[in-house]
């Protein structure tokens, strides 16, 4: 009977389901009220974010004509779904995964780009010209990103010589930190995320000032409530895989706390310092720097494990 509802208790409250969903929250406000504080502002209240899903998970979804109903609804739940599943196999506050297998990493990636596909398709779904807009920086930003976030993931991969996130993680807790010995990796992991989640100065995509909500203009009620849930719950799982890869590892909930705060603390400093960027500016620039930087850094690994076998 034991084995049987534990499972269940893992996938639904902790580390996993409710309990995931209210972090996703938490870390939304915690990064709201530091970019206010920095900016001399007050922020929003503890309790604000949850306020904001539960009003609108009970507002009237509306449906805007010309887009194709079952993708319209489809969409939110698959981005959610796709992030929800990729925490299943990092080790969230310090927990071992639920799941683990050789090459979980790649999986995770993926999972977590599926938030950024479903939100272009979501703008191409409608015939708002905001929308296009939107859909079209989206998937543009898209491919600017998500190569050099990968790129920096492979580093410490390579180093571990293993493509399981639970290994990666055991081993960068018993060797120096990876941001010392891989720090352009680092650097490129944390912009890539930035990118990757479409916060400032990278918020190009969904510009209230230009373009009203990018993708998701035509979006209310659980729709838009769920992409929201959605990217918090990716940030939740983009700052412990960036921790665990190049803090030295995650062990225990307090570690859990203290090195994806201090990441979220530097990305709100990021954010409070640096204007928008132009689309042409978050593409064209990083395209160029962060990919290439991150295949030096990989280059630079492969060399020295190829040194380091021959000398052996």
């Amino acid at each position: 009977m034991n084995l049987t509802i534990h499972p269940l208790i893992v996938l639904l409250f902790f580390p996993g389901g409710l309990f995931l969903l209210a972090s996703g929250l938490v870390f939304q406000w915690a990064d709201r009220k530091l970019v206010a504080r920095f900016q001399n502002r007050v922020g929003p209240r503890f309790l604000q974010p949850l306020a904001d899903v539960l009003k609108l998970l009970a507002k009237e979804e509306i449906i805007p004509a010309g887009a194709h109903r079952g993708l319209f609804i489809a969409l939110p739940i698959i981005a959610l779904a796709s992030a929800l599943t990729a925490a299943l196999y990092v080790p969230m506050f310090g927990v071992q995964p639920f799941f683990s297998f050789q090459g979980d990493l790649i999986v995770t990636i993926y999972l977590l780009s599926a938030l950024t596909i479903s939100l272009g398709l979501a703008g191409a779904n409608s015939i708002d010209r905001f929308s296009l807009v939107g859909a079209t920086r989206t998937l543009t930003q898209l491919f600017s990103y998500e190569a050099p976030f990968l790129l920096a993931m492979i580093g410490p991969a390579l180093a571990a010589q293993s493509w399981q996130i639970s290994k990666i993680n055991a081993f960068t807790s018993e060797t120096t930190w990876f941001i010392v010995a891989q720090p352009i990796g680092f650097l490129v992991a944390l912009v890539g995320l930035m990118g990757k989640l479409e916060l400032p100065p990278f918020d190009a995509p969904e510009a209230e000032t230009d373009i009203v909500a990018g993708a998701l203009t035509e979006y209310s009620g659980r729709g838009f409530a769920l992409f929201r849930l959605a990217k918090d719950i990716e940030l939740v799982i983009g700052l412990t895989l960036v921790a665990a890869f190049y803090l030295g590892g995650i062990s225990n909930p307090l570690e859990f706390l203290l090195k994806t705060g201090g990441l979220l603390l530097v990305m709100a400093l990021l954010q409070t310092a640096f204007a928008r960027l132009r689309i042409d500016q978050t593409v064209g620039l990083w395209w160029r720097v962060g990919a290439l930087m991150g295949l030096v850094q990989i280059l630079a690994i492969l060399a020295g494990i190829y040194i380091r076998q021959w000398w052996l």
